[in-house]
């Protein structure tokens, strides 16, 4: 248990540079309390109460605007930076070495049963305000950009973008910076394209009336 509490912390510590002491973390930081506190809340639903394990997810969510639900499985070395408004559905399951930003939902679409939330695999960043809905994958590595709607299972190694969100695959590797605005806007490049070819077809008539004339 000790071991896994000084990974929590160097964890933070690696992936955010405001961070300025371990004990800065433990006694300040709402992702890592809302992480610890979710891995009590999970063992006491494993162990047939769920009251108790409501109880305890509930009283962290008001304390520090992070809802978890005790029933999603969550893996080693997430980081839940700042963290406020962040939600995580009962059947949500996360990898290892995942980052996650203010204001993310993993949750329903309100019509499924069963497996109702995400499963987002290891080395994944979601930015702040995506939201990730229903029982869907995002596969290993990949980026969710800021704001982007994911409704759809998204291949490892990609970027998805937008509303609803679009996938960009990146050379098919891994991008290890966590910048969030950056990333490539499928939709402003359709933009881009369509008025370079506006322009390309509004010179080609004013060549033609020129030699009408």
């Amino acid at each position: 248990m000790f071991s896994s509490f000084k990974e929590d912390v160097r964890c933070f510590m690696e992936h955010d540079p405001a961070a300025r002491s371990p004990i800065e973390i433990v006694l300040l930081y709402p992702g890592f309390k809302a992480l610890r506190s979710h891995r009590k809340a999970a063992w006491f639903l494993r162990h047939n109460m769920p009251f108790i394990a409501r109880y305890i997810s509930q009283r962290t969510a008001h304390k520090t605007g992070i809802e978890i639900h005790p029933g999603a499985k969550i893996g080693r070395r997430v980081c839940i930076d700042h963290g406020c408004g962040v939600v995580i559905g009962e059947t949500t399951e996360i990898g290892d070495d995942v980052m996650i930003y203010q204001g993310v939902t993993l949750g329903g679409t309100g019509k499924d049963v069963g497996k109702r939330h995400p499963t987002i695999e290891s080395g994944v960043m979601i930015g702040s305000g995506a939201k990730v809905l229903g029982p869907i994958t995002v596969g290993r590595n990949a980026k969710v950009a800021a704001g982007a709607v994911v409704v759809r299972d998204v291949e490892p190694n990609c970027t998805v973008v937008g509303v609803p969100g679009e996938v960009v695959r990146i050379d098919g590797e891994r991008v290890d910076d966590l910048d969030q605005v950056n990333i490539p806007d499928p939709v402003m490049n359709a933009i881009r394209n369509n008025q370079q070819k506006i322009s390309m077809l509004e010179e080609e008539i004013k060549l033609l009336k020129e030699s009408i004339k």
